[in-house]
């Protein structure tokens, strides 16, 4: 038998306890006979030395290679919301831009040096068009035909200035447009978050305006919980959870379509609850107001919410292109779901404006919030008298 080399015995002692193994021995045999057929030294031969780690990444080499970690994604940076106040202010020259020429036209034919009956039926035809109503343009028409002829207004200054006044008080600045966003506690000494629902038909921006309402309430300074009870549109969790991470906000919701909306409503508020969170957002279904099925389950998450805490706000979604309509589905949903304020979407881009008055006059209830525009940021406080200003340029 031949006997090996010494120095392949040795070789091999120096390798396995290393931890190379049989691989690492016969990896290092191989690289010292071809080191010797190249005149080159060994190296493992007395006064040479071996870089480090180079047996084991020969070795590695034969061995399957570990899998490494993926590196865990940094957390995106929240988003700043702009503060709420003066929002209004910032957004009137898109108002004033919009489609709606009620104010120029009013002012313009105000201004005239003499008024005639055409020039009035001018004036009344523009407030119907803007979806102002006949008993709101009545009213207006009436007190406009007074101040003209006692005061003999003509400049133009003098004809805005009291336009301004008429219309200020025709959007009844004296109704409270006050989110109820303060938590309450119970007698017995439990918190209860304030608890805001937000209703409407589909396509009328209800799930983001949800998600802009959140931005609002975060920059006021108030912690939220978003509860995602439209279980019945695939998007709708989705596209609301997003809203909820770009400023910190969590995000309750089913892990299925077509889960109960009202226990995903009643899990948000105990949510809410439990985290002493300030207030609770719930999303709910787009619904037609003719549909008696969806109705009631509206009423059922009203119900089931109310178990933990009732309702603070109902917030009733209205889309400002839809006028008239909008008023028979808002007569519905504030019998169903007692509704306690109006969000108008998209005035940015109509002539439908003047349902504010509508709206007010019918239900009672005020328009607490208007949107102007697609940015994450353009829901803002409706301010009666910022409004008008917006209108009239």
């Amino acid at each position: 038998m031949n006997e090996l080399p010494w120095i392949e015995i040795i070789s091999a002692v120096v390798v396995l306890a290393g931890g190379g193994g049989l691989a690492g021995v016969l990896v290092a045999r191989r690289r010292r006979r071809t080191q010797e057929q190249d005149g080159a030294p060994s190296a493992t031969e007395p006064g040479t030395t071996t870089e480090p780690g180079t047996v084991e990444a020969e070795s590695s080499a034969a061995t399957p290679e570990a899998v490494a970690e993926p590196a865990t994604p940094a957390a995106p940076a929240l988003e700043r919301p702009a503060p709420t106040a003066g929002r209004l202010v910032r957004l009137r020259d898109r108002l004033a831009r919009s489609g709606s020429p009620l104010g120029a036209r009013l002012l313009s034919v105000l201004s005239r040096d003499s008024l005639t009956e055409d020039d009035w039926d001018e004036i009344e035809e523009e407030l119907l068009l803007a979806d102002v109503g006949a008993g709101p343009t009545t009213e207006l028409l009436d007190a406009l035909r007074t101040k003209v002829r006692v005061l003999g207004v003509r400049e133009p200054a003098a004809v805005r200035d009291l336009l301004r006044a008429e219309l200020v008080t025709l959007l009844q600045p004296e109704l409270d447009r006050t989110l109820r966003t303060e938590p309450r506690t119970a007698e017995d000494g439990t918190h209860l978050p304030a608890v805001t629902l937000v209703v409407g038909v589909n396509g009328t921006g209800k799930t983001t305006t949800v998600g802009k309402l959140a931005r609002v309430l975060v920059a006021d300074g108030r912690s939220v919980v978003l509860g995602a009870a439209d279980t019945f549109r695939a998007a709708a969790a989705d596209q609301l959870t997003t809203w909820g991470n770009r400023v910190g906000v969590e995000t309750v919701r089913s892990d299925r379509e077509g889960a109960d909306p009202a226990s995903v409503a009643f899990e948000a508020v105990a949510r809410g609850r439990d985290e002493k969170t300030d207030v609770v957002l719930v999303d709910t279904a787009g619904r037609l107001q003719n549909k008696a099925g969806l109705m009631d389950e509206l009423g059922k998450i009203v119900r089931v919410s109310s178990k933990v805490a009732a309702p603070s706000e109902v917030l009733l979604v209205l889309d400002a292109t839809t006028g008239q309509n909008g008023l028979s589905q808002a007569r519905v949903f504030a019998e169903v779901a007692g509704v306690t304020g109006i969000v108008l979407t998209k005035l940015d881009g109509t002539a439908k404006g003047g349902i504010v008055v509508q709206v007010q006059r019918e239900l009672g209830v005020p328009v607490k919030l208007i949107g102007l525009g697609e940015g994450p940021d353009d829901l803002a406080p409706f301010d009666v008298e910022e409004f008008v200003d917006g209108i009239l340029g």
